[in-house]
Formats: structure tokens, sequence, C-alpha cells
């Protein structure tokens, strides 16, 4: 076989949007020390997750990635009919996470708030030529969430149960309004984080917390009432006060959050969600892909 034959096709927008989606979610994962939250140190206050099973949730969730993208470009627009396609290959692509996981939840969310993203910078992509910016694609996601699928399961998940009992915010609400703890939040702070050179690890860890210091996370309601949120919103702004992460003031408060955070059984899912969210539009936004 000759040699040029044995070079990879070039890889498609939908290829390349999927990548962005699993990276984004590994990197997530990967961020240490996040409060309560699986990381490299350990499962933080969850008993049935691990990294590993984090990566390889992630990686299961790659055809649906990019199936979604590829029925952006197929519509070409906002509209009924992708809206629910999106919804069937999500909901197909959470089987595939629940059968990889062996039924443990590792990104339900993160499908819902990825998925429209994904979809949104498909559609931008493919109708403009100038560069993708966070506005435009948190835009065409909300206009997306928007839309009622006709044929999504009707029953309240434990985030929509949470979010209706205490008037919280939950995931879909944080989608139609194009992800404000993203594009107000995150992406401001990790930019700011990293204007300041604390690197990029730490620039990560400081997005996140600035998700939490305002987030009605219905995880950390679920799982710990108003308490766990109050104690998860107030310990994350302490933390920021302190210095942010690269500082040892702000280490120290961060390593108080977890504690507290480990002890009320409250792990800031939805705020992990979003910063997975943030580190894809900041990818979309700079060009990387």
């Amino acid at each position: 076989m000759h040699a040029l034959n044995l070079q990879s096709k070039p890889l498609t927008l939908a290829d390349r949007l999927a990548d962005l989606a699993v990276d984004a979610l590994i990197d997530e994962a990967d961020l240490s020390p996040k409060p309560a939250l699986v990381d490299r140190r350990g499962n933080g206050a969850h008993s049935d997750l691990h990294l590993g099973l984090m990566h390889a949730s992630a990686l299961s969730l790659w055809p649906a990635f990019k199936e979604m993208a590829e029925a952006a470009i197929q519509f070409g627009a906002v509209g009924l009919p992708l809206r629910e396609a999106l919804g069937r290959i999500g909901r197909e692509g959470e089987q595939a996470m629940l059968t990889t996981t062996n039924g443990v939840n590792t990104h339900r969310g993160a499908i819902w708030a990825l998925g429209l993203l994904v979809a949104a910078a498909a559609l931008e992509n493919t109708n403009t030529n100038t560069n993708t910016n966070a506005s435009a694609v948190t835009l065409g996601a909300a206009r997306l969430a928007l839309l009622d699928d006709r044929y999504a399961p009707r029953p309240l998940s434990h985030g929509a149960q949470v979010a209706q009992r205490y008037g919280a915010r939950g995931a879909r609400e944080e989608a139609q309004l194009g992800f404000p703890a993203v594009l107000q939040r995150a992406l401001p702070q990790l930019k700011r984080s990293r204007a300041l050179g604390h690197g990029e690890q730490n620039a990560r860890l400081d997005a996140l917390l600035a998700i939490m210091t305002r987030l009605a996370d219905t995880c950390v309601l679920y799982r710990a009432g108003e308490t766990g949120l109050q104690t998860m919103q107030l310990g994350a702004q302490a933390v920021l006060d302190a210095g942010g992460s690269a500082s040892l003031g702000g280490r120290r408060r961060l390593h108080e959050l977890d504690q507290q955070l480990i002890a009320l059984n409250a792990s800031p899912g939805g705020a992990a969600d979003l910063l997975a969210a943030c580190l894809f539009i900041d990818r979309i936004e700079s060009g990387a892909f």
C-alpha cells in the first residue's frame, strides 16, 4: 500500500466540534483541586464516581456530539426540526453514557449544555465567514433551548424538581437565558486570571469558583439544601476575595471549602457542567478548532 494512502482524512467541522466538547469534559474532570468534585485527587463527595469513569463517559459522548453538529449543518437554521433532532440524539447519547458507566449519571447535564453549544457553533460556522464569538454561540443555544421538544420525556429530573421546590434556575433555564453564568462570570474570570499570570489551571479553578459564587446549583440543593448552597456560594467568594487559586490564602480557603462541602455531601455538579461549557466556548472563541 502506498504511504500516501495511510494519511488520515481531514477532520470535518462536526469532528472538530465533537473533539472540543469531549476535551472540555476531560479537562473539567482533570482540573484539581476542585471542591467536592471528582478530580485527580479522588472522588470528592461522590461514592459512585472516579476519574477514570468520568473520562470513559466523556469519550462515549463523542459520537452524539458529532451527530448533533451534523444535524445542525444539515438543517442549517434554528427551528423545531433541529431541536427535536438534538433531543433524540441527546437521549441516545445518554443511553450510551449509562451503558458505559453501568447506570451512573456522570454527564447528563453536560449533554444538554454542550449539545446545544455544539449545534449552535456548527450553525454559526456554517452560516458566517467571521470569527465565532461567545455571544453568538450562546444566543443560538438559547434559541434552541427555548423550543419545546414534543418527544421529550415529561418526568422531572432531580435538578428540575429541586429548581421547582426552591425557585432556583435549573439547567434548562440557564440555557434559555444564554448561559449567563458562563458569559457574565466564568469567561471574564478566566481571562482576568490569565492576564494576571496565574497560570491556566488556576485560571480555570477561578472560573469554576466564579460560577459557584452565584449559581443556584441544583446538584448542591438536591444533596444539601439551602445550607449547602450558601456554603458553596460564600466559600467560593471567599477564595476569590483571598486572591484566588494562585494565592496561598486562596488555596487555604479552597481547602476549607472542599472539606465543608464534602462534610455536607454537596457536590457542585451543575457548576462543573458550566465550567465545561466555558472551556468549550473559550476554545471556540479563540479559533482553536
